[in-house]
């Protein structure tokens, strides 16, 4: 549905199915380009639409919209190595299957553990909803150490894995802390980016409800897709096959894995899906690779679809993600939303896995006929006209800023969820009531 008409649309007074429908469509269209986020889309359709929509309609389609990119988005993630920071930790296993013809078996793994997820956050949501308040009001004024020890643990599990054999000692030392150096690196660099952006960002008001758009697409999708572009990367042939099935009990166990890994970082401020895949990882504890694509599926679903979700908890009134905030501005939470948000994301899922298969073979089609090269170029280009169009040069600035710092995991082969130290930075220390100490520090007052 083109994002101009979005406004027409819903004055006409289209009902919540259709708007389900519509949301579904535009979710997995954007979900199908490479480093494009189903925020940036909800952003524009909220300038477009100046605040009119409203009541079922708006929910409907957000719902809808964020379900379908974060099934969908699995395409882009395994094809193109060009993910969100959610999806960070399929690339590899997915680069894998992608290099013995599996490309497709990768997809639908994420995809069904992502819809899996969806049905079993179901029955775990009428078990915790009650408890969700009481769990809230609880955690409150410990939510900054949790946070702390979370970044902790994500930078304490970046293992050295260079090769020592047969080198100096010098280099043995350099080769094995190679990855662990940059991986710190990356973490810092970002966060004094982040910390910047949060006291003097230099984006226009008019991206007020997108200002992390820029950044984001400069530490995880740009980089991948020049190193693709500069690359001479030929696709091996693939499967149009999904391949066999998952036994039930591996079904099961990526589900719960990632389905625990989600929630978390769904309830937890600031932490990201990517966290959560990190943790769900860990909990998993297994070299089986179909079972894990299923966990980081499942946990970016829930981490996106079910953090979404707790905006519709009675008395928990948080607003975890962009896309709440945004629906927040529009929308006067209801008691029946409780009921129909579920309703429209079990519909969007369903849609989305009839939709993901053709997709995936029509951006295998595409890279055949024209390459990895040309494909990627022609993503980036989109990017960039989507940066310049809302950012301007200041978001354009942002982004190549960022693309440097984003550079730095993949060349240096440490994990590229260290950029997330774009907002854990800043967050924990507004958390923990430094930011006005960290602010003198750099130098960031206002003037």
């Amino acid at each position: 549905m083109p994002i101009l008409s979005l406004s027409q649309v819903i004055e006409s007074g289209l009902p919540p199915f259709a708007a389900c429908v519509a949301g579904t469509l535009a979710g997995a269209t954007v979900g199908c380009l490479p480093g494009f986020h189903v925020y940036s889309l909800l952003g524009v359709a909220l300038v477009t639409t100046s605040g009119t929509v409203s009541g079922d309609i708006g929910l409907a389609f957000v719902v809808a919209s964020v379900t379908a990119w974060a099934i969908v988005g699995a395409i882009p993630a395994v094809l193109l190595s060009a993910p969100d920071e959610s999806a960070v930790f399929a690339v590899l296993p997915g680069q894998r299957f992608l290099l013995q013809g599996r490309g497709v078996e990768a997809i639908i793994l994420l995809a069904l553990g992502s819809a899996c997820a969806l049905v079993a956050l179901l029955p775990l949501a009428l078990l915790l909803v009650p408890a969700l308040p009481g769990l809230h009001r609880v955690l409150l004024p410990h939510y900054h150490w949790i946070l702390w020890v979370t970044i902790a643990f994500m930078l304490l599990s970046e293992w050295p894995q260079g090769r020592t054999a047969g080198l100096a000692p010098g280099r043995r030392l350099w080769s094995g802390l190679r990855n662990v150096v940059a991986g710190l690196g990356t973490f810092v660099l970002a966060g004094l980016l982040g910390l910047i952006l949060f006291n003097r960002s230099p984006l226009p008001v008019t991206m007020a409800a997108q200002g992390l758009m820029p950044v984001f697409a400069g530490l995880f999708a740009v980089p991948w897709l020049v190193l693709n572009a500069v690359s001479r990367v030929r696709l091996p042939a693939q499967r149009r096959t999904p391949g066999s099935l998952p036994t039930p009990a591996a079904l099961a166990y990526g589900v719960a894995a990632g389905t625990l890994g989600g929630a978390f970082a769904a309830f937890m401020p600031v932490i990201s899906g990517g966290i959560g895949s990190l943790l769900a990882g860990h909990a998993l504890s297994t070299r089986n690779e179909r079972t894990f694509l299923i966990a980081q599926g499942a946990c970016r679903s829930v981490y996106y679809t079910g953090g979404l979700m707790l905006l519709f908890v009675p008395a928990l009134g948080v607003a975890r993600g962009s896309a709440a905030s945004m629906l927040r501005v529009v929308h006067v939470v209801q008691p029946g939303d409780s009921v129909l948000a579920p309703a429209v994301a079990g519909l969007a899922a369903g849609i989305s896995l009839l939709v993901v298969i053709p997709a995936a073979h029509g951006m295998l089609h595409l890279l055949e006929r024209y390459g990895y090269r040309r494909v990627s170029l022609a993503a980036l280009s989109l990017l960039i006209l989507l940066v310049g169009e809302f950012g301007g040069l200041a978001g354009l600035g942002l982004m190549l800023v960022a693309t440097g710092i984003g550079l730095i995991p993949p060349l240096f082969g440490a994990r590229r969820l260290n950029a997330l130290g774009v907002i854990l930075l800043p967050m924990a220390c507004a958390l923990s009531g430094w930011m006005p100490m960290a602010s003198r520090f750099l130098g960031l007052e206002p003037p």
